[in-house]
């Protein structure tokens, strides 16, 4: 790998879901056609078919097709805490954040919002606010405390109760396998950079598709990959913490060989569940009209989104991304004969998370042309959701989209008389929400919408800083208090659209 191609994907990382800053730059003058066509956004075409469910009700109301699934989502590390109870082991999490210096604040996620305790009063929550469909992810180390061998019952148990809960509140349970906590164990034999942690993951999940596969209706494989790579091992501002471009992407082929893995599982076990990966995509642009930025965001389109669409859902790895890391690369050097045929095992759906677009220079660097969040990575361009949405089923086919993650922090806070006012949330999720009802009207077969996130959470290197919940969680002493944007959420789902 040239030196060239190390900064340029250490610069990729930068811009990856919890980097801590962007470039800047000037205005989007002479992009629009350039930009459409890598988007995947031709407004020009009219042939494109519509459902009539999901067209404008009389008054300009968006109106969601019936049964659509309204949601919301969570992870295990983020909010359950008991980090030493009920024989849970240790995750690359728990190390990371115990680690002096690597998380904001020393926050780690031994209490989080202590779900694993309060699991009833946050069902009821969700019941209040009216969701259809619960995404939470289930903790390895607590189903396998070192990753390997028996699974652990007590940690089954949990998760067993959490899922009656749901279906005794009418709330399909969705959940993800893997939520970037990797036992510790594992991580010690090498991690995601050995191949046989993604037979490890495959155990774990028979392990799991056998105890709960019958109460489940939707599993969600590995939950961004991309995250993994481009934070664990290209900028080191997540578990493991590594700066190591060579490790970086043989990691990426083992989390997509751990994905197809488990698809098989699945389906060997014998379950009628569906299943699918969870990816986030970032729309990218050309941030001018040059030829040079166009093919520049062609191939950061390859590592942003190609590499992972592309080897999952066509059975192969996009030849721009092989030829620029290299035939000596670690990743090019790791795929074996059959390993594509095992990642492309067809699966029932796609999950799409959807945060910021990224706009690339012509040298391969990347400019901000939008508001950003508090986080400062996110730039907000609801026509991004549009954007992606539309470009899978255009490049993939009709192939069933759930979005499992959109939102944002917001400087939420408590206010005297109780309550917590949260507008620009608000403001995201109706303009993020209709573009989905755009996209849904230009033919994306798009089944459900899940605000990140329920509960204010452990935000990974930024400790509790940032809030991204529906729900306020008062940490000193776990009281939860619905903003604003949880109550108007709740009239959204009662209503039926927008």
């Amino acid at each position: 790998m040239s030196i060239l191609t190390r900064r340029r994907l250490l610069r990729r990382a930068a811009l990856s879901a919890t980097a801590t800053a962007a470039a800047t730059g000037a205005g989007l003058a002479g992009t629009a056609a350039a930009s459409a066509a890598l988007a995947g956004c031709d407004e020009s075409r009219d042939d494109r078919p519509r459902d009539p469910r999901s067209q404008p009700a009389p008054g300009g109301a968006l109106r969601f097709p019936p049964g659509f699934g309204w949601g919301a989502a969570t992870s295990a590390y983020q909010i359950e805490g008991a980090a030493k109870e009920d024989g849970r082991g240790e995750s690359v999490w728990d190390t990371f954040s115990r680690t002096p210096g690597r998380v904001r604040n020393g926050d780690t996620g031994d209490v989080a919002a202590d779900h694993y305790h309060r699991y009833v009063e946050d069902l009821d929550l969700m019941r209040e606010l009216g969701l259809g469909s619960y995404r939470f992810s289930i903790s390895w180390p607590r189903v396998q405390a070192d990753g390997t061998g028996a699974p652990n019952q007590r940690g089954l148990d949990f998760y067993r109760r959490l899922i009656d809960g749901l279906h005794e509140r009418g709330i399909a349970p969705m959940a993800t396998l893997f939520h970037w906590d990797l036992p510790q164990a594992l991580q010690d034999r090498g991690g995601w950079e050995s191949r046989d942690v993604a037979q490890r993951f495959a155990d774990y999940a028979d392990h799991v598709f056998r105890a709960l596969g019958d109460r489940v209706p939707v599993w969600l494989t590995i939950n961004e990959p991309k995250t993994v790579v481009q934070n664990g091992y290209l900028h080191g501002h997540h578990a493991p913490g590594h700066r190591d471009p060579q490790a970086a992407y043989l990691v990426a082929h083992h989390l997509q060989l751990a994905h197809g893995l488990a698809v098989r599982a699945l389906r060997a076990a014998g379950g009628d569940g569906r299943i699918g990966p969870a990816f986030n995509l970032h729309p990218c642009y050309p941030a001018d009209s040059s030829p040079g930025a166009a093919e520049a965001t062609r191939l950061y389109d390859g590592y942003e989104n190609r590499l992972y669409l592309d080897s999952a859902l066509t059975g192969r790895y996009p030849e721009d991304v092989l030829a620029d890391l290299g035939p000596d690369s670690r990743m090019v050097r790791g795929i074996r004969d059959g390993d594509l045929a095992v990642i492309s095992t067809p699966v029932d759906l796609v999950a799409v998370q959807y945060y910021t677009p990224i706009y690339v220079t012509a040298e391969g660097g990347t400019v901000r042309r939008w508001p950003t969040s508090e986080a400062e990575w996110q730039q907000i361009h609801p026509d991004g959701m549009y954007d992606i949405l539309t470009r899978v089923t255009r490049d993939y086919g009709p192939i069933p989209l759930t979005v499992t993650e959109n939102g944002l922090p917001t400087p939420d806070t408590l206010a005297d008389d109780g309550t917590v006012d949260d507008a620009g949330r608000i403001r995201f999720l109706h303009d993020h929400l209709a573009a989905a009802h755009r996209a849904m009207a230009d033919g994306v077969p798009l089944e459900s919408f899940h605000v990140w996130s329920l509960l204010d959470n452990f935000e990974w290197a930024e400790g509790y800083d940032q809030r991204w919940g529906l729900v306020y969680v008062d940490y000193p002493t776990q009281r939860r208090i619905p903003k604003r944007s949880a109550h108007w959420y709740r009239d959204v789902i009662a209503a039926g659209g927008l």
